[in-house]
């Protein structure tokens, strides 16, 4: 029975551990969204500034260049931590199946144990009716 104890709190500990990985993963695809947006609004006021909206112009901004280049890395960034966040998950729904399966099988074990408690009490009190 203490095995089974251990191996559950082993489990809950993963399962919160695959949790705390997929909130810092979410954390990071939201950040990394918002400095996008930001590189989005830079490079549009470049344009806007320099009147050349067209990247391929000679004349294009080197800001709003680099600024493209970055928001492109961004994306690239983005669709990694989204494939991450699949696999995470995934492994964290494998967990938590295992940390049931893990649960009704210590419960299962309690059961006859709080029968068995059961039945003593059951003896005393017909016992003391007698």
């Amino acid at each position: 029975m203490r095995s089974r104890d251990t191996l559950l709190r082993l489990q809950r500990f993963r399962v919160e551990e695959r949790q705390r990985q997929l909130v810092d993963i979410e954390a990071m695809i939201a950040e990394f969204q918002r400095k996008e947006e930001e590189l989005t609004h830079q490079i549009e006021a470049e344009e806007a500034r320099s009147g050349i909206d067209d990247p391929g112009h000679f004349s294009y901004p080197t800001a709003a260049k680099a600024a493209l280049a970055r928001r492109e890395n961004l994306r690239k960034s983005i669709d990694e931590l989204q494939g991450q966040i699949d696999d995470a998950r995934a492994a964290l729904a494998a967990d938590e199946a295992e940390l049931r399966k893990l649960e009704l099988l210590v419960e299962r074990d309690g059961t006859p144990a709080r029968g068995k408690e059961q039945a003593a009490g059951d003896r005393i009190a017909q016992g003391m009716s007698h």
